[in-house]
């Protein structure tokens, strides 16, 4: 028990892990983007001293060294001063914007959101008593703004970086899953095959007793449907060799294989045109599909009901359709139904319709699907092939 609950714990761990790093990493961006926002207002808080000494000491014309160095080196932050005038001075902008009144009024209201403005004033000349000059405005420098979208860019390539991991461990356990299902249907083959020969010589024998030949030939019927099934699960795992065969025949055939060992309480109907459709299949498989897809609408009736077999050319396709009236599919279940183990019976393994969708689409290039369905009434399953001239 302890070693089946060993993947799933570790796989636990690693979340748990993986989401307390990055979780750990996002703090301490959000911390060190705080710490970094206080540094500059700190400095522009500074710049704005340097802004009031300007102010209070032009017209002595005694101005020091340090406020003239901070004036002109402030030149990450975008910043605009409004007098009390209404007179606005704009820095380390877009110079062809900066005489603009209508955007000047826009940003001041932008960096209005992104920081605190800072009032600026001096003393008069009693000293008593700051008088105003203006407020400063100003937004977070390009490397303050790099770093907002730091987490953002992060996580991106966490989902990105999952995703995929997800592909490459889904693609592996599809490829484990497909290896497993091609040796089953082998194995099963092998299995079948030995005593499928001798089915054939104890048939042979009994053709040499005084033994009805209508039995040896219904038995003979049975052991070529053996072979056929044989034959069948041989090819998975392998690529099928498709020709170009009549599809109405290769229905019909198989529409009449599955009529005479029917129940009598299944009311079969078979619709088709006169003339022969031709598409690239393979006889086997098809008709694999076409008796895994009318044996689920026998089920889904209960073993008695109508089902109706249609084929209907169109332009460059060939649909088939299949219609029972059954239980029905609820329409959140349409694309389940065709998955591995998905079945709504008690008894069943859930591999008629996610096989016969592995034939058609991965196999014969075609495309399978529930085309309608109603709860209580009934449901139609359709598979469109190419066409061949």
């Amino acid at each position: 028990m302890i070693l089946k609950n060993k993947p799933v714990l570790i796989r636990r761990v690693l979340i748990v892990a993986s989401f307390a790093i990055v979780s750990g990493i996002l703090w301490n961006t959000y911390i060190f983007f705080q710490e970094f926002k206080k540094e500059e207002r700190a400095k522009m808080e500074i710049y704005a001293e340097a802004v009031s000494e300007v102010n209070q000491n032009s017209l002595q014309q005694d101005l020091s060294n340090l406020s003239l160095k901070i004036l002109s080196n402030n030149t990450s932050n975008p910043r605009i001063f409004v007098t009390v005038e209404g007179v606005m001075d704009a820095q380390n902008m877009d110079e062809e914007k900066m005489n603009d009144s209508v955007y000047l009024v826009k940003k001041v209201k932008q960096f209005s959101k992104e920081n605190t403005p800072i009032d600026i004033s001096y003393f008069d000349e009693t000293n008593n008593l700051r008088a105003k000059v203006g407020t400063l405005y100003y937004g977070d420098s390009p490397a303050l703004n790099k770093l907002k979208y730091y987490p953002l860019a992060l996580l991106l390539i966490i989902v990105l970086f999952a995703a995929v991991a997800y592909f490459f461990f889904s693609a592996s356990k599809a490829s484990e899953q497909n290896k497993l299902w091609a040796g089953m249907a082998k194995e099963t083959a092998h299995q079948i095959g030995t005593p499928l020969s001798s089915l054939v010589g104890w048939t042979e024998i009994l053709k040499t007793e005084n033994v009805d030949p209508d039995y040896i030939k219904e038995i003979e019927k049975d052991i070529d449907r053996l072979q056929t099934i044989t034959e069948r699960f041989s090819k998975i795992g392998s690529i099928p060799t498709l020709k170009r065969h009549d599809i109405v025949k290769e229905t019909k055939d198989s529409y009449d294989y599955l009529l005479s060992r029917t129940s009598k309480l299944v009311n079969f109907t078979f619709e088709a045109p006169e003339t022969p459709i031709y598409s690239e299949i393979n006889t086997q498989l098809y008709s694999w599909t076409i008796e895994n897809m009318v044996k689920n609408a026998i089920d889904a009736m209960k073993g008695k009901g109508d089902l109706k077999l249609e084929i209907i050319p169109t332009d460059s396709f060939v649909k088939i359709q299949i219609t029972d009236n059954g239980k029905g599919i609820a329409k959140r279940n349409f694309k389940k139904v065709f998955q591995p183990g998905f079945t709504s019976k008690k008894r069943g393994w859930g591999l008629g319709l996610s096989l016969a969708k592995r034939i058609v689409e991965n196999y014969h290039s075609g495309k399978i699907k529930v085309l309608k369905s109603e709860l209580g009434k009934g449901t139609t399953m359709q598979i469109s092939l190419k066409t061949v001239a």
